[in-house]
This record gives C-alpha cells, structure tokens and sequence, in this order.
C-alpha cells in the first residue's frame, strides 16, 4: 500500500520539519534521540519554542491558542515532532488539564490558567490515582469538605508522574461521600504550595524517581478552584482520560528508536541473523502501526477517536517494549552497567538499555490498560 499526502499536506510536512528541526535546540532533541533523561528546564524551554509559534497546543479552542488543524494536520505535527527528537508539549498541561479547562471552566478560570498552561508557566500533576483507586477510579476516597467559602481536603494520591516538578495538581475529591461512586466525585485545582501539601518520592525498579505520593493534609483551597460543577468530577475524568490517550503510543519515535539502535549494534547485527530477523520484523509491524495511526486520523470526527485507537495503543505500547528488550539483547554484558559512569568502558548506549526496558513496562498499563484496550477492540471492532 501506498499513501500520498496532498500537496498542501506535504507543504505542512516539509514546514513543521523545518521549524523543529531549525527552531528547538539541538542539544535537547540530541537528548531525546539519544535516550537521555530530560531535565525540567529542558521539557519547559521545548514547549515555550513550540508555544511561542503556536506549536504546543493545535487541539486546543482557537480563542486559547488552537489551530483548527484536521485530524490527518495534527498527526502530521505529532509525527515529525517525534522524528525530530523533540520533546511533546507537557501532556499534563497539554493534554489533559488544559482541554478540561477550556471545556469545563469558567470564564475567570480560562483566562487565570490556560494561557501559562500553554506556555509551562505553569507545571501541572495529575492527582488522580490511590492506594486503592487505580483502575477503578471511582473507588478513590480522598475528600474534599466545605467549609466556608473553602473546601478542606484530606487523603492521598500515588503515582503522581513528575509531581516533583509541579507548581499546581488538578485532583478529583470525593464530595459527596453519600452518593455511589461516581456520582459523588468533583475536580479540583490545587496549588502544591500550600500548607498541608507534601511530596514524597517513589524509587521505580530502573533506580529513577519519576513518580510520587502527594499527600493532602487538611489543606484549605479556595472555592473558586472547583472546576465545573460540584459532583460532576467523573464527567472530567472521563473526558481527560479520552484527551490522554491520544498520542500514547509513538510510533515514530518507537520506529526512530530502533533505527539507531540497529546503527549502534550494528557489528553484532552484522554477525547475529536471528537478532536482524527481529529487527525486521519489527520494522514490519511499525509500518503496519503507522498505516493504522493514518487510518485512526483519516477516519477521527468531532473530537471522537476511530475505535481502531485502541489498536494503536495496544499495540504501539508492545512494539515500545519489544525494541527496548532487542535493545538489552544486543547490549549483551553492557545492559548489566547500568550504574556505571562515563569512565567505565561501556558504551553509553548499552548502559542505558536495562533502565529504559524496565522503565518501558509502565507502557501497557498508562493511558488505559492494553487489557481495558483489548475489550473496546472486543466489542466495538469485532462486535463480541
């Protein structure tokens, strides 16, 4: 099969190529490409280059920084981003909080928190998750309780991706504690500064501290920062988690990935014909992956995802782990070096590989799980 852009298409193309590969700093897409971990000032200055052209938020209302770009428009952007080796714009901020606010909020609110969510003024955390709430979500008991003009919050999230960087935290509170579930849920905004807010690290199996416990104290937050309408927190979540899972499985960056590592390894490749059969098998089903992602974004209306998304995220996210274990393979020894330094004799690239496998596992299970993934292709694919 061949697919061909228009030539107004191919123009966009060839423009967003230019401006990434022109405008963000070499030494942060060299970051990126190389599988080096991103500093905060190196995520915040990508995304103010992208928002100061108008780059980092296309989805978005127009009014608040949107582009009114089709479907086929914002995977073409979304593409050459990653193959270029910039860093996305900031999914809290982007993706997440940023379109609940310009669906949800009101006027003061808009105009408060969207043009610095944007920009990365503002760094935003996600406080979803608990001890006891993950997949099922509905079940999370952190309240919220008026009193004044203030709501008074008590519990704890977890999983708290980069909470270490957060200057504000969109939560859902339970208000209404009598209500079933999701009826008795609502959002608020939170900035991480106040008393009674902590964060308390979690050290993940590949030794890096990317995720948190935010803890919440009797902390006072304004009533003004409930977002919505009381109790109509689950409808936020539901629409959030939608925006979330769009982009969750890089197909370019994944096909980016295995490119250099196939330049990186390729003396063993040379001698290995079973290791350049994996290369090449993946290298297929990449190509299947990415005919699937024209396909999502040729067939995607009024904001709703083709149901073969969740294809492209089942399968984007096993292909993501697939070519970080090839990594470790061909690695050999070196993937065991992991703690040690430039000094060592290893190659970087090699002492970088068992991180990033172990790191990688968290990818079937964000953005909704591949088993959750595997029900909606169930049912709404294939009509069981």
């Amino acid at each position: 099969m061949r697919l061909e852009l228009s030539e107004d298409d191919q123009a966009f193309r060839e423009e967003m190529r230019t401006f990434f590969t022109s405008e963000v700093p070499e030494e942060i897409r060299q970051r990126v490409i190389e599988g080096e971990e991103l500093s905060k000032d190196d995520i915040v200055t990508a995304m103010r280059v992208l928002n100061d052209a108008d780059l980092a938020v296309p989805h978005w209302p127009e009014e608040w920084g949107g582009r009114g770009w089709s479907e086929l428009r914002r995977h073409i952007w979304y593409d050459e981003m990653q193959r270029a080796g910039v860093p996305p714009p900031l999914a809290f901020n982007a993706s997440m909080i940023g379109p609940v606010i310009a669906h949800f909020g009101n006027q003061e609110q808009k105009e408060r928190f969207l043009p610095p969510t944007a920009s990365a003024e503002i760094w935003w955390a996600q406080g979803f998750s608990e001890p006891d709430a993950g997949s099922d979500l509905a079940s999370l008991r952190t309240t919220a309780v008026r009193d004044g003009d203030d709501w008074v919050v008590n519990g704890q999230k977890t999983w708290t991706t980069l909470g270490q960087h957060a200057d504000w935290i969109f939560t859902l509170v339970r208000t209404d504690p009598e209500a079933k579930k999701q009826r008795g849920i609502s959002m608020l905004l939170i900035d991480m500064s106040l008393p009674g807010v902590e964060v308390r690290p979690i050290e993940l199996i590949d030794g890096g501290f990317e995720v948190n416990e935010v803890w919440f104290s009797d902390v006072r937050v304004p009533g003004d920062l409930l977002v919505g309408e009381e109790n109509q927190g689950w409808t936020m979540a539901k629409f959030l988690l939608g925006n979330e899972r769009v982009g969750v499985a890089p197909v370019t960056a994944t096909k980016r990935a295995l490119a250099r590592l196939k330049e990186l390894a390729a003396d063993t490749l040379a001698d290995d014909p079973l290791s350049r059969s994996r290369v090449a098998e993946l290298e297929n089903e990449l190509l299947a992956l990415e005919l699937t992602a024209l396909r999502v974004a040729a067939h995607s209306a009024d904001g709703e995802p083709h149901p073969a998304s969740s294809v492209l995220k089942l399968k984007g996210s096993e292909l993501q782990q697939a070519v970080s274990e090839l990594a470790v393979d061909l690695a050999g020894s070196g993937s065991l070096a992991s703690g040690a330094g430039d000094d060592s004799g290893v190659p970087a690239w090699q002492r970088r590989t068992t991180p990033r496998y172990l790191n990688y596992r968290k990818a079937s299970i964000y953005g909704g799980s591949n088993e959750i993934q595997r029900q909606i292709v169930a049912s709404r694919i294939l009509g069981l």
